[in-house]
């Protein structure tokens, strides 16, 4: 776990949001518990939500939040140490390129076949050849079609391009339920790779309903080198022990923080090097995103694709950063050991620290071991009686 000395990792105005999250207690069963914030308070309702995705199914939410009565546990900022990510049972989903930064960067990944060394080439390239300002293309139009044909005239035509412009977005499964770290944990790459980064993105919280419920950030661990060899390694590049975080909290939508604020949010990202005192920093403007959140939560969810325990759905980002942390031209990566704070001040700060996905601790605690705990606790009893 990261030490206490860390920014603050609430929301900026604490007193009004209203969050849900996941706790881990060691009393009175070991195992996670459901936790509500209100006005800076943390309680325990498992007994009445024994999963985030029982909660989320209800109708009335928001109130149900703000009145159910649980154990206190006292303010915030207490449990920084005990946090998990706030999701249990939904899905992990994610979408690609849904930036014009990002897309770019893809397509250099794949032109360069996973060498960082040769990026900078290709990517003067790649800007020769398109001239255009991708971020002014919204996929699915004529504008975008016809950008897709004088580019295939170019030979410059890529898969990437196909779900960055093209009608269709780019959504994947980024890992398993359950499999995701919260604030305070390693995350985790693969051995294998030399060219990575961290992902800096909002994740939407989405009932079975198809409902957007509330929001909150996440980590889309992201191996460059092996998903440019081939968009074929997607599996191995994005979905790895500790390679998915989330959180601190999802903050529920109300009449405070609603689908707009996410639209209109900043997303900052901050990496510092514990070898070599490196620091980076990026922000990331929602307003520049390509397609919608609601569109891209459409095109997960509906009569083609159904889930009845919810999702959670990370948005894309626009960061691939391309200083140069070693020699000129290698481009960034990862050191272990960086420390990763991903923050906006709407949902508060995610930090985490980077690590090997084979020597963080492996993920043990699946959905079996969350039911076994929740039945020694006699939660799912009392939450199915309610």
């Amino acid at each position: 776990m990261i030490s206490n000395d860390l920014p603050h990792f609430v929301p900026a105005d604490l007193p009004g949001a209203l969050l849900v999250g996941r706790i881990w207690r060691n009393a009175p069963i070991d195992g996670p518990s459901v936790v509500v914030v209100r006005a800076g308070q943390v309680f325990d309702i498992t007994a009445s939500a024994p999963t985030t995705s029982d909660l989320f199914e209800r109708v009335d939410l928001v109130e149900f939040a703000r009145r159910v009565e649980g154990e206190a546990l006292g303010p915030v900022e207490n449990i920084g140490q005990a946090l998990l990510a706030p999701c249990d049972l939904q899905a992990i989903k994610a979408c690609g390129v849904t930036f014009a930064v990002s897309l770019l960067e893809r397509v250099i990944e794949e032109q360069a076949a996973g060498d960082a060394t040769q990026a900078d080439s290709v990517r003067a390239t790649i800007a020769q050849l398109i001239g255009t300002d991708l971020s002014r293309i919204r996929p699915g139009t004529p504008a975008a079609d016809s950008l897709k044909r004088e580019l295939e005239r170019r030979g410059a035509w890529s898969q990437y391009m196909e779900v960055g412009i093209g009608p269709d977005a780019e959504v994947f499964t980024k890992s398993q339920p359950m499999s995701a770290v919260g604030y305070g944990a390693n995350v985790g790459l693969h051995p294998a790779s030399h060219w990575n980064n961290p992902e800096p993105e909002i994740v939407l919280a989405v009932n079975s309903r198809g409902t957007i419920v509330g929001a909150t950030l996440g980590n889309d661990v992201n191996l460059r080198d092996i998903e440019g060899r081939s968009a074929l390694l997607l599996g191995k590049a994005k979905d790895n022990n500790g390679s998915c975080a989330i959180g601190p909290f999802i903050r529920l939508f109300d009449d405070r923080f609603t689908i707009d604020s996410v639209r209109a949010a900043s997303v900052s990202l901050r990496i510092e090097g514990a070898d070599d005192g490196f620091i980076l920093e990026g922000v990331s403007h929602m307003r520049e995103i390509s397609r919608d959140p609601e569109e891209l939560v459409a095109q997960t969810a509906g009569p083609h694709h159904q889930y009845p325990d919810g999702f959670m759905l990370f948005l894309g980002t626009m960061f691939s950063p391309i200083e140069d942390r070693h020699a000129p031209g290698s481009g960034f990566t990862h050191h272990l050991g960086d420390k990763v704070t991903i923050a906006t001040p709407e949902l508060g700060a995610l930090v985490n620290t980077v690590q090997s996905s084979t020597e963080i601790a492996p993920w043990r605690f699946g959905v079996r071991a969350l039911y076994e705990a929740l039945a020694k606790r006699q939660a799912l009893a009392r939450a199915v009686g309610r």
